[in-house]
């Protein structure tokens, strides 16, 4: 079987959940602040990233992170351009902890426009999937954000991730598709059940042997998401924390039958730069086992 074959079985398959490390630039700040890296440390964007990559080194390189509990790791485009321990990271990911890389494509969100944020355009799209394919990436991430109950708004959001979704399956590649709803939308309830009927409607379009993945912000009707999860299009369905603590978020995903984690503030919750390494890779452990747990339920 090739990498790839293993690496969708794996998903498909395995219990765990993705752990997400793919701060880009607007986020790359408040990542490092609350990791105890303050913005006197550095004096370049070029320093910053060289922080947030010893950053997500440390965490990737911890004995406490590896595949019997991580299924996947979404990367930003620099992390997959730079290296573990003399290796690609992809590659590193892969072969020595036999987590599945994935990659962050977007370029980030548009203004807010009737209840939602569309992505921006992605003209360099393609050689980035080259690139990637190249590098031994599974697949992609990419992320739109729903603001509120807007029907019109969130099927354009919808409309978007799955045009640009059979792209990266073209390409060779899975997509994850990624139409956060704000947990502090006024009306999310019925934002997440407009977002349920586009989804179904979209992935019941898609060609036989198509598959995707889903990542969406836990819901306040349990099991919504159920008929997803059940999906033959439908690789995996994995849940954002999107700002919920990470005890909230577990004790949600625990509710969820099927839907895994794919968390990124809240696995680094707790983690900071100045703890030693035993305490490091302590803190990092009782955090994933907690998420893998609520992953399992």
């Amino acid at each position: 079987m090739s990498d790839y074959d293993d690496q969708l079985n794996k998903i498909r398959t395995a219990d765990g959940f993705i752990a997400a490390l793919d701060q880009s630039g607007g986020s790359t700040p408040k990542a490092l602040g609350l990791y105890g890296v303050t913005e006197d440390a550095w004096s370049s964007e070029e320093e910053m990233f060289d922080l947030v990559h010893q950053m997500r080194t440390r965490i990737i390189t911890s004995p406490s992170f590896g595949g019997d509990r991580v299924l996947a790791a979404i990367l930003f485009e620099r992390t997959m351009d730079s290296e573990i321990e003399g290796k690609p990271t992809a590659h590193y990911l892969w072969q020595d902890k036999n987590v599945v890389p994935i990659l962050k494509v977007d370029k980030g969100l548009a203004d807010e426009n009737d209840g939602v944020q569309v992505m921006q355009p992605m003209p360099e799209l393609s050689a980035l999937l080259t690139k990637a394919k190249g590098k031994g990436i599974f697949g992609t991430k990419m992320r739109s954000v729903i603001k509120s109950a807007s029907p019109s708004g969130i099927r354009n959001v919808v409309e978007q991730q799955f045009d640009i979704g059979r792209d990266i399956v073209s390409a060779g590649l899975v997509p994850i598709i990624e139409p956060e709803v704000d947990i502090n939308a006024p009306d999310k309830h019925e934002a997440e059940a407009i977002l349920k009927a586009e989804l179904m409607r979209h992935l019941d379009a898609l060609d036989d042997g198509t598959v995707v993945m889903l990542k969406l912000t836990l819901p306040e009707e349990d099991n919504l998401y159920a008929d997803c999860v059940s999906h033959p299009r439908v690789l995996k369905v994995v849940a954002l924390s999107g700002g919920y603590s990470r005890e909230e978020a577990n004790d949600r995903l625990s509710r969820q039958n099927g839907m895994v984690a794919s968390f990124s503030r809240a696995l680094s919750e707790g983690l900071s730069a100045q703890q030693s390494d035993d305490e490091f890779n302590s803190t990092l452990d009782a955090s994933i086992q907690g998420i893998y747990d609520a992953s399992k339920s």
